[in-house]
């Protein structure tokens, strides 16, 4: 019994060393990607090899290396190493047509091979930006053009503006193995674009390690626009007062033209004309009127005025920080009434509002009642209204003398008790 299981054990390692040699014998590769102009390096190994000789061969079916002897003469295919169970050889300064299937054999009953796959990477040229019109004037439309060529797969292209980047339109070519990219930008200049650097930047697997990207710095034309900055808020008689041109424009508006009034600056050993300054050494009440800074270049000009206005100088400085663009003359009675409502109590104006309105309907109340007594009273006057005689004057009429009126007085009295007047 033992015998018997000692048998079958050594048939069964025996069978097990045979597959294990059977497997082993099959040549093991992988596929390899390399940059055009790079080196690319294949291996073949093999786990177990009775001396059973590897070979390479190209897409061609070219043998390249058998074992240790080369066999295609080319100079760019040396031998890395060669042993029972590896083949290495290297493929240097690598070309598009160097890309394929590559076979490595292994010469045993029957041949066995394994396939890798060369796969090479065209590098993109260096972009070129095409449409730059140097200088550009303010409101043109152009438009910015990257192109670069010899790409596989195709590169992408991206544009910067300054470190921002923009949306380009894309559009891809084939040429062969390889591929043309284009990308181009819209503008719409402005002066605001003038000096700004736009960036076309190539992305691409074989350019990990070196980017490859153009640049262009554009220059804007445009008229200039002037404004007039004064160094003093309030000017007062007897203080020095600057006041700066500033102009932009492209190119420079140099120099700029001052005048007042519409004419010409009228004392020139007070007022001191300095490239794009205009200095007052001691201000007075003659000063006084709109001061007028004109800046031109090629492109057209611009002006801006500055009323000036020398205020009279103070006991106290006026609180006042921030002046009007042109100085007006103060009201004084205006300038009361601000000064009064800006001190108020915002609930103190709300008080004072109650007050008064409780104080309007007290009026109205007694408004109200005059009206009503003076329509009574009216009413009372007309119903009264007729002749009234004395008793002296009833008998006076027909009497030739007093005693006689003041006794036929007396007797139409007696007469007029029957004619008594009632009022309802």
């Amino acid at each position: 019994m033992n015998l018997k299981s000692n048998l079958i054990f050594t048939l069964y390692t025996i069978y097990g060393i045979l597959l294990k040699g059977i497997s082993g014998q099959y040549p093991l590769v992988q596929n390899v990607t390399v940059t055009e102009g790079g080196t690319a390096n294949l291996t073949c190994r093999v786990e177990y090899n009775d001396n059973t000789s590897l070979q390479w061969s190209n897409p061609a079916q070219q043998t390249l290396f058998f074992g240790d002897k080369k066999a295609l003469r080319d100079n760019r295919i040396e031998l890395v190493r060669a042993s029972w169970s590896e083949l290495t050889i290297s493929i240097s300064d690598v070309s598009l047509s160097d890309e394929g299937m590559y076979t490595c054999s292994l010469f045993t009953m029957p041949v066995r091979t394994a396939k890798a796959y060369l796969t090479v990477l065209g590098v993109p040229e260096k972009p070129e930006i095409d449409g730059l019109t140097k200088p550009a004037m303010e409101g043109d439309q152009i438009t910015l053009t990257c192109i670069t060529q010899g790409s596989k797969p195709a590169a992408d292209l991206r544009w910067f503006r300054n470190e921002k980047e923009v949306k380009g339109a894309k559009e891809v070519n084939a040429s062969g193995k390889t591929f043309t990219v284009r990308s181009s930008l819209q503008l719409h200049v402005d002066r605001n674009d003038d000096g700004v650097a736009y960036t076309c930047r190539v992305d691409h697997v074989a350019l990990a390690q070196m980017p490859q990207q153009a640049t262009e710095v554009l220059e804007v034309h445009y008229a200039p626009r002037v404004e007039i900055i004064q160094s003093h808020a309030v000017p007062q008689e007897g203080q020095y007062l600057k006041l700066e041109c500033v102009s932009k424009g492209n190119p420079s508006p140099d120099p700029v033209m001052w005048t007042k009034d519409g004419g010409e600056l009228p004392d020139l050993d007070r007022m001191i004309v300095e490239g794009r300054e205009l200095t007052f050494t001691s201000l007075n009440k003659t000063d006084n009127g709109t001061y007028r800074c004109e800046a031109s270049n090629h492109l057209g000009t611009s002006s801006a005025e500055f009323v000036l206005y020398v205020y009279d100088v103070p006991t106290t400085l006026p609180p006042s920080t921030t002046p009007p663009p042109h100085p007006i003359p103060p009201d004084p009675t205006q300038a009361s009434d601000l000064t009064v409502t800006g001190n108020r109590d915002p609930n103190a104006l709300g008080q004072h509002g109650t007050d008064h309105a409780l104080i309007g309907g007290v009026v109205a109340v007694v408004v109200f009642v005059t009206l009503c007594l003076i329509i009574v009273l009216g009413r009372y006057l007309a119903r009264h209204k007729g002749t009234y005689l004395t008793n002296e004057a009833k008998g006076a009429d027909d009497a030739p003398d007093a005693d006689t009126a003041i006794i036929n007085a007396e007797g139409n009295h007696a007469h007029a008790e029957e004619k008594k007047e009632y009022f309802i």
